[in-house]
């Protein structure tokens, strides 16, 4: 949902998931996300339908990937000067689900997750006007540093400022965020894959690990129900 609302009231990740009736839902990088296992596309149409026929929806429509096996849907909010999630987001998180148990069809919160590529960038200004040409995207209203899809498909790009390059590792990488609640299983199973830890001094916010040969990805985890500080961008600090 890209609702372009003047004034939203904003709400953090843990404000989100401390809601009741949203337990289908998951706070990622890119908004909250839920999966619906729906087994048809026909039955996925079906929700969607029933979704679109929702009331007071006006310019606040949800980001909808239909599949056959199920139905994801993303709800963010976006203004000139903020990207995240507000009160209605939570609210018209409430009676998607709702329409979904109506008709039987379970959530999955292990299936939803976000990518985001990340670029390290000594003098961003003149990276980012190469990048936006070459994929087709634009400015994130209230982030320079951050490219996105207007047609919302892709994933982010994300720009981080460098005082110097970093010998040690790639320029580029990429940050996966999923539920706050999958992230140790999603770390146990790259380690297992021939991965490492890099570095956990950032967790629960985000997870920094390595392949075989150096590459490295952030695992980042927002919305949290513990003491932590909230998540920004999991490479913030990697």
């Amino acid at each position: 949902m890209t609702s372009t609302e003047s004034s939203p009231e904003r709400i953090r990740p843990q404000q989100f998931h401390e809601t009741a009736g949203l337990e289908d839902w998951r706070v990622l990088g890119e908004g909250a996300c839920a999966y619906f296992r729906t087994g048809s596309f026909a039955v996925g149409a079906r929700l969607v339908q029933e979704i679109s026929g929702l009331t007071g929806l006006g310019d606040r429509h949800p980001d909808i990937d239909l599949r056959p096996e199920g139905v994801t849907v993303r709800l963010i909010t976006i203004t000139a000067d903020y990207y995240g999630l507000s009160e209605r987001d939570a609210e018209l998180a409430r009676r998607i689900s709702a329409v979904a148990h109506k008709l039987d069809l379970p959530a999955d919160p292990s299936a939803v997750q976000t990518v985001q590529v990340t670029i390290d960038a000594l003098v961003g200004p003149e990276v980012v006007p190469f990048w936006r040409a070459l994929l087709g995207y634009q400015d994130r209203a209230n982030s320079p540093e951050d490219l996105i899809d207007p047609h919302r498909r892709g994933a982010p790009f994300y720009f981080q400022q460098m005082d110097a390059p970093r010998p040690q590792r790639n320029r580029v990488h990429v940050d996966v965020w999923v539920p706050y609640d999958q992230a140790e299983a999603r770390i146990a199973a790259a380690v297992a894959a021939g991965g490492r830890l890099v570095t956990d001094a950032h967790a629960p916010s985000h997870w920094v690990l390595a392949d075989p040969e150096g590459n490295e990805a952030c695992v980042g985890a927002a919305g949290w129900t513990g003491p932590a500080p909230e998540a920004t961008s999991p490479s913030d600090a990697g």
